[in-house]
């Protein structure tokens, strides 16, 4: 176990946890179906066969998991609300509950309006999608706006583009290749119409969660530096450039539909703080006439572009390299780039895939993690708060119950899903402890 303290973080730095409503909240039958039941239904889509229908049955216990988050010390929630519940009678009642049950534990809550579990019956790839997501963001503003200050429009939209989209390997499972882009496009319209409607229900601290991470070439060939560079822009400018600049790099701009620099001042929509999600670094080299794998992910050779494995790093289960200082190098390379566009910084996602309960490698992963955070601060970036990728063990898509992320061992195989502290769970726990004595 790490022995040593952390560095003192500001005062007011938010500390949260992170889950999202597909992947804990079960009680399936109790909401309409949305593009992951449809997909999880069809043989050979989910590792291990399983599917999200009861999950962690946080829909049930939430109050157990409230009680965690209280235990921990934290300041927020960072959970999701799912679109189908809405769309279902009676299916906001949960999150009123979930909101006042929050701040009774004086945790706040931060819910994310879209995680991926999009109505089975729409379609990113229709524009309409993103008006409609707009109209939801209304409802649920109105019921749990008198109580929430913080909100996330959209998590990770490059994941669900190119994951469910382009390679088919996530829901709704289409293999459209860079014909994917407008799903990209789309889902910042929708995020820019969310956060109009936001601001129209009063609210005044809007952000989103976009994944980053920083594209190494693979070697200093002039072929490998291209398609490195094209990498970066597809998986990180393409996102961030529309979101702070108001406009989509070159390179992706091409590719794009006609017509979508009509709505880019509708995407750029002021934000009043930019949520980071890292993982890893990724190492990128020109094709090499056949697919690449990287961690699960194999990268079709039809692809500009291979992506390898990072060598000499420890591993987490799921296979990714621990890299600490490339969450320092987004976060700096995020200020270098966009200066005073980019608004203040959160870091929305960070965490691992270790087994057991006694999880010593997860926190030798948190602290190095926080360490490298801490390095941006001295650095001079504006990052306001840092959620944890995740409270709970759960149901973690097209893995299925085989990769453990929580805090909190969840046994998916008891009725009661019971839920066990981890040994990071109390290291943290202590953590946060230290830093609020050091604030005093």
């Amino acid at each position: 176990m790490a022995a040593d303290p952390l560095p003192p973080f500001p005062p007011g730095f938010l500390w949260g946890a992170s889950t999202s409503a597909h992947q804990i909240e079960g009680a399936a039958d109790l909401r309409e179906r949305s593009v992951w039941d449809v997909f999880e239904a069809r043989p050979g889509s989910i590792a291990d066969g399983s599917t999200a229908a009861v999950a962690c049955d946080s829909f049930h216990r939430h109050r157990e998991d409230v009680e965690l988050l209280a235990g921990l010390g934290l300041d927020a929630y960072r959970f999701s609300v799912s679109w189908p519940r809405v769309d279902s009678p009676g299916g906001l009642d949960h999150y009123d509950r979930l909101v006042d049950d929050l701040l009774a534990a004086g945790v706040r809550p931060v819910p994310t309006l879209f995680h991926w579990d999009l109505p089975a019956a729409l379609d990113w790839r229709e524009r309409d999608t993103a008006a409609r997501f707009a109209a939801y963001v209304e409802r649920v503003a109105a019921r749990l706006g008198d109580r929430v200050r913080t909100w996330i429009t959209v998590n990770e939209p490059a994941e669900h583009t190119f994951l469910g989209h382009a390679l088919g390997v996530h829901a709704p499972g289409h293999r459209m290749l860079f014909e994917a882009l407008p799903v990209a496009h789309h889902q910042l319209l929708a995020h820019g119409l969310a956060v109009r409607a936001l601001r129209a229900a009063g609210a005044d601290d809007v952000g989103i969660a976009v994944s980053h991470a920083p594209t190494w070439p693979v070697s200093e060939r002039k072929e490998d530096l291209a398609a490195a560079d094209f990498y970066d822009v597809l998986m990180n400018r393409a996102f961030s450039d529309p979101l702070l600049l108001g406009r989509y790099p070159e390179g992706v701009a091409e590719l794009m539909p006609d017509g979508v620099e009509a709505d880019l001042e509708i995407v750029s929509e002021r934000l009043d703080w930019y949520g980071v999600n890292y993982y890893a670094p990724s190492l990128v080299g020109a094709p090499t006439g056949g697919p690449s794998a990287y961690g699960t992910l194999d990268v079709p050779p039809e692809m500009p572009f291979s992506v390898h494995e990072i060598e000499g790093r420890p591993r987490t289960d799921f296979g990714w390299p621990v890299v600490p200082e490339g969450l320092t190098e987004v976060l700096t390379g995020l200020r270098d780039r966009y200066g005073d566009r980019l608004p203040p910084v959160m870091v929305t996602e960070n965490g691992c895939s270790y087994p057991g309960l006694d999880d010593q490698d997860r926190i030798a992963y948190l602290d190095a993690h926080l360490r490298a955070l801490h390095r941006a601060l001295e650095a001079g970036v504006d990052v306001r708060g840092y959620f944890v990728w995740s409270l709970l063990d759960n149901f973690e898509w097209a893995e299925g119950y085989r990769q453990r992320f929580g805090l909190v061992h969840v046994d998916f195989d008891s009725p009661e899903r019971t839920r066990t502290p981890k040994a990071s769970y109390a290291w943290l726990r202590d953590q946060l402890r230290d830093c609020l004595r050091a604030r005093r």
